[in-house]
């Protein structure tokens, strides 16, 4: 079972988008659930008690604030754990060497995607730094934000992951037909 040797986990500064991505998971499910018991159990309490009712339109900014970051940092830490879908039908057949070439041009090329992602977002930061938001009135820079960062993060994960031996995240079963 050569070159099927388990990858070490992320550690150091690169677990902190992990972490991060960890926190925004939480974070979102607070919110989402802060929502439902105001849109559902709230209201009613403030009708009963004629009051007025409690605003709670700002839960759906938050959670695509947090979602659109929460894809993006989630995206990197997917590909430096190599946790993405990947399809191992043909490419464990093939020699060494052209495996070894294939790793290089996906790496490679999910780099390179990084960089466009993250380009690309600073141009939305820039062309969109002046709106806000219609609840809570925060700068819509944050919410492009998440793709020069997510954007950026994937290029030295995926660089790293490039030097990484091809079977790490593979085992035998992986390459049986």
């Amino acid at each position: 079972m050569a070159g099927l040797e388990r990858r070490a986990p992320l550690t150091g500064a690169w677990a902190l988008p992990r972490m991060i991505a960890g926190a925004m998971v939480l974070a979102a499910i607070a919110i989402m659930l802060t929502g439902v018991f105001l849109r559902y159990v709230a209201i009613h309490i403030t009708d009963w008690l004629d009051v007025d009712p409690i605003n709670f339109f700002w839960v759906e900014e938050v959670g695509e604030l947090l979602l659109a970051w929460l894809t993006l940092v989630g995206a990197a830490v997917g590909i430096a754990e190599r946790s993405h879908f990947t399809l191992a039908i043909l490419v464990h057949r093939l020699s060494a060497r052209m495996q070894q070439a294939i790793h290089v041009f996906n790496y490679v090329t999910i780099a390179i995607f990084g960089g466009l992602i993250a380009w690309y977002g600073l141009g939305l930061v820039q062309l969109n730094h002046t709106l806000v938001s219609a609840a809570l009135e925060i700068n819509l820079g944050w919410l492009y934000g998440a793709t020069v960062v997510g954007g950026t993060l994937i290029i030295p994960y995926a660089l790293k992951v490039l030097f990484e031996p091809i079977g790490a995240d593979h085992t035998e079963a992986d390459v049986r037909e």
